[in-house]
């Protein structure tokens, strides 16, 4: 019985191995397919407007915390303590106001390049799938720079995600005003052929 068990239990095990030897493993680079995306540059170029409005405010605010302090030391001879004490309150409160800013910015600029790179790589990881179910692949590696430290050679399936790709809708980013149009595809030819002597 022991025997029995243990030769059942030997016999999945080989089958296990040989069926993981046989699964088919393909890889791409995501950076890479990302890049080739027309949306990705939609992406940016409303990343690149978000920033500058940031920085709009910021400069802004460091400008007008500027001009106070100009306007102190023009006047600081003539002022009062009690005077004195309130300007310089006044440029603390702003300095603090300034740099909670420019925290929350950075962290808002960072929120916002995730928010509109989502799409993107959603649109990207359905092509792949897409890709891997056609082509029979049970894994799919990404091995743009740090994620895969090795590999045994296997399928660069870039193009044909690619292809896929272009068969898909584009990617909806948020806040893109126009951006880039669906490509309409050409019209058909009239491909029948056409009988000896123009009959």
């Amino acid at each position: 019985m022991k025997t029995t068990i243990k030769n059942a239990t030997l016999a999945l095990f080989v089958i296990g191995a040989l069926t993981t030897k046989a699964q088919k493993v393909a890889h791409i680079s995501m950076d890479s397919l990302v890049m080739l995306m027309p949306e990705t540059k939609t992406m940016k170029d409303v990343a690149t407007a978000y920033m500058k409005e940031l920085e709009k405010t910021s400069i802004s605010m460091d400008n007008e915390l500027q001009t106070k302090y100009n306007d102190y030391l023009a006047n600081e001879a003539s002022m009062g303590e009690l005077v004195k004490k309130t300007k310089q309150e006044e440029f603390q409160s702003l300095q603090k106001r300034i740099e909670e800013f420019k925290q929350q910015a950075y962290q808002d600029n960072q929120k916002k390049q995730q928010e509109l790179a989502a799409p993107i790589y959603e649109k990207a990881k359905k092509a792949i799938e897409a890709v891997a179910k056609e082509g029979g692949y049970k894994y799919v590696l990404d091995t743009s720079p740090g994620n895969v430290l090795y590999s045994e050679p296997t399928e660069d399936i870039l193009m044909a995600v690619k292809k896929k790709l272009d068969t898909m809708p584009l990617a909806n980013i948020p806040g893109a005003t126009g951006g880039v149009k669906d490509p309409k595809p050409a019209p058909a030819k009239n491909t029948a052929p056409t009988k000896a002597g123009g009959k």
